[in-house]
């Protein structure tokens, strides 16, 4: 079944209802949630994110909960949070979904929801991320420096840490900068729509 969604320059394209969940993986500062949000707007889709629904099971924010918890502890729950919401993709339910930095630490996560969905990395160069962490009041109290450094200054160890991992994880990567929200969505779904054969077809593409 065709559904009509309208791009970033108010072109219409048309994506049909197999086009799978689309779930977000990225460094913090990759802009997952904003993202995430344009890319479910466009899509129709319900918009989740990892963070949030560990915040609302804690009443705490992450970085509260990971500095009482533990990372051992923070990393389960959120393994669990993860399952939960696959669970709902399982059944049946589409949704974009925006997950924590290190979701991917866990193969096991990644092998969910590559299963699951399709993984979108958002990606960006480590001037960008620094740039884009200092720029946002809500990263330095709400997230937790995973190094005993400041968020800032962890990013370049962390993220070659990572990238190995977002990359094995995604099948498709989508280069951030220099776009907005909504124009990093539009990307994901010219991007998911070559790689999925219905899509082309519902697209004009192939015809």
């Amino acid at each position: 079944m065709r559904r009509r969604i309208r791009n970033q320059s108010s072109k219409e394209s048309f994506l049909d209802d197999s086009l799978p969940s689309i779930f977000l993986v990225g460094y913090r500062g990759s802009g997952k949630t904003c993202v995430g949000t344009a890319l479910a707007r466009k899509l129709g889709f319900p918009f989740h994110d990892t963070d949030l629904w560990i915040e609302s099971r804690c009443g705490k924010t992450i970085a509260q909960y990971f500095a009482e918890a533990g990372e051992p502890a923070f990393r389960c729950l959120e393994s669990e949070i993860l399952e939960g919401l696959l669970e709902k993709v399982r059944a049946g339910e589409k949704m974009v979904l925006a997950t924590g930095g290190g979701i991917v630490l866990s193969s096991q996560n990644v092998a969910r929801l590559r299963a699951a969905g399709h993984v979108v990395w958002l990606v960006a160069s480590v001037k960008a991320l620094k740039e884009r962490i200092r720029r946002d009041p809500v990263s330095g109290t709400k997230r937790p420096p995973l190094q005993g450094r400041s968020s800032v200054d962890e990013v370049e160890r962390v993220l070659k840490d990572r990238e190995p991992l977002y990359r094995a994880a995604a099948h498709t990567q989508i280069s951030v900068e220099g776009l907005s929200p909504d124009g990093v969505a539009a990307r994901i779904l010219e991007a998911v729509s070559r790689k999925l054969p219905s899509c082309r077809s519902s697209n004009g593409e192939g015809e």
